[in-house]
């Protein structure tokens, strides 16, 4: 049986709690850190207003993101994934030491 936790993550701005299992905390947190770099870099260039379009513009990038990298790598889907985990690693290091 698999037990869920409660995750606070914060996502410009507002604190948001997200149920995951135990093995899913740590790519939870890095998807949270890579939403929320994405609509500040969104918000910022001031021609986007409302949280909901800015989330949304922010998940059309991210899906246009993942659908290129798709078609373009010829990997199996456990490497693929080695390097998703791989890239939010280096994602959180760049967060914490700024």
């Amino acid at each position: 049986m698999t037990t869920t936790k409660s995750i606070a993550v914060k996502i410009l701005g507002k604190d948001y709690q997200v149920a995951c299992t135990e093995d899913q905390v740590h790519s939870l947190i890095n998807a949270a850190l890579l939403l929320d770099g994405k609509m500040k870099d969104i918000k910022a260039t001031g021609r986007i207003v409302g949280l909901e379009r800015i989330a949304v513009m922010a998940a059309l990038n991210l899906a246009h993101e993942l659908l290129t990298f798709k078609d373009t790598a010829n990997f199996t889907q456990q490497e693929y994934d080695q390097r998703v985990v791989g890239m939010c690693d280096r994602i959180e290091n760049a967060l914490i030491l700024t």
